[in-house]
């Protein structure tokens, strides 16, 4: 391959601004911008205090090493600086100008075209994904305007982007919906959006339990209206009920969102879901053992467990699963602190037949941390079954 060859298919994401050559030392300016060290430090040495893309005045001159735009170019490099490489990241450049235009049919055509390219997974697409920080513009356009029904299939399709993005880039660009205007298109859109708008809406939640959105799971966790939504979605035992499901144990995580979730009912919704779950939702069944597990710090979340029709009931039903030990642990583990403070939990629990199942898990394979639960369990019953009567 020739040097004008070579510089064809040098991708325009990959050139400096100022030298239009290869960079060898990317670092960024305040602005946002990109060049080469060499190159910006020239021009600043000339007496520049502007950036000179954008000619905005630097009142902070420093720079910062652009370390993923320098990993993406080594990728290029070990990959050889192949047609198709180019291509791919100058077809994702346009893709992202497209999605800035005004053109709603444009960007809806783009978004199609994003949505294939997201499914087909690839480290070097990934990378380039992130350099062109596609998830802060599509989270901008879904949040950043104001709601309306008319845009519902343009919002549908960027929160489908959105979600397929996720794995592929930092949580970071989530903390945009701290903004209160952001946060309440999201609310908004909870709301009255579609059933696949809210699925979406649930992954973006679920998603906000991690140390770099914990301000923004607060706030969600905080909204009275949209834990109650989530609530409604958990009872119906439909399929958004199974990420509505991982968006309640996301908010649950912080706990000082648990006594909102309690308050808007999340105990009765998760009781309703464990007993309608059908064979193919089980695998779903330890995330609301979790949530039940997370929210009984509180003697509200107690109370509302014990006061349930059939909450204790449900909860004996699950001590003995074969195929799902984790659920039986949380189960007796569940079982263990009701029972310990409710008299009428014991005789429900009893009733409902819960030293049979006890027996049976005990006889099983199961491990031996749930094995030791289990007789811990056995033990408070028989204990408080003798220590009452003696009472009487």
């Amino acid at each position: 391959m020739n040097e004008a060859q070579t510089e064809i298919t040098i991708p325009h994401l990959f050139r400096c601004p100022i030298s239009l050559d290869l960079f060898e030392d990317p670092v960024t300016l305040s602005t946002g911008q990109t060049y080469d060290r060499s190159s910006i430090e020239k021009w600043f040495s000339a007496g520049n205090l502007t950036c000179p893309v954008t000619m905005q005045k630097l009142r902070d001159p420093s720079i910062v090493p652009n370390y993923t735009l320098r990993h993406l170019i080594d990728q290029w490099l070990q990959l050889g600086p192949q047609f198709d490489n180019s291509a791919t990241i100058d077809y994702l450049a346009a893709l992202k100008h497209t999605l800035e235009s005004p053109q709603l049919e444009n960007k809806l055509q783009a978004l199609e075209k994003i949505t294939v390219l997201s499914d087909e997974y690839c480290s070097f697409r990934k990378s380039c994904f992130h350099q062109l920080s596609f998830l802060p513009l599509l989270l901008e356009l879904v949040f950043g305007i104001e709601f309306t029904n008319c845009h519902m299939k343009f919002t549908e399709l960027a929160l489908s982007c959105i979600i397929k993005l996720l794995p592929l880039v930092s949580m970071e660009p989530l903390n945009m919906i701290k903004d209160e205007s952001k946060l309440t298109t999201f609310l908004l859109l909870f709301e009255k959006g579609t059933s696949s708008v809210k699925t979406s809406l649930c992954h973006l939640i679920d998603s906000t339990a991690s140390p770099q959105t914990e301000e923004v799971c607060h706030m969600l966790g905080h909204s009275q209206k949209l834990v109650r939504e989530i609530v409604v979605l958990v009872r119906q035992g439909c399929e958004v009920s199974k990420v509505a499901i991982k968006a309640m144990l996301a908010l649950c995580s912080l706990q000082s969102n648990r006594d909102n979730l309690v308050r808007a009912g999340a105990i009765d919704g998760v009781i309703i879901y464990i007993s309608g779950c059908e064979t193919r939702q089980k695998n779903l069944a330890p995330f609301a053992m979790a949530i039940i597990k997370n929210l009984l710090v509180l003697e509200s979340a107690k109370e509302a467990l014990v006061n349930h029709p059939y909450g204790v009931a449900t909860l004996v039903k699950m001590v003995f699963r074969v195929c799902n030990q984790e659920c039986s642990e949380s189960a007796v583990g569940i079982l263990a602190i009701v029972c310990r403070d409710f008299g009428r939990a014991r005789d429900e629990a009893i009733g409902a037949g819960v030293l049979t199942q006890l027996l049976f898990l005990l006889q099983s394979q199961c491990g031996p941390k749930t094995k030791t639960k289990a007789r811990m369990l056995l033990k408070l019953l028989r204990s408080k079954w003798i220590e009452e009567p003696k009472q009487l």
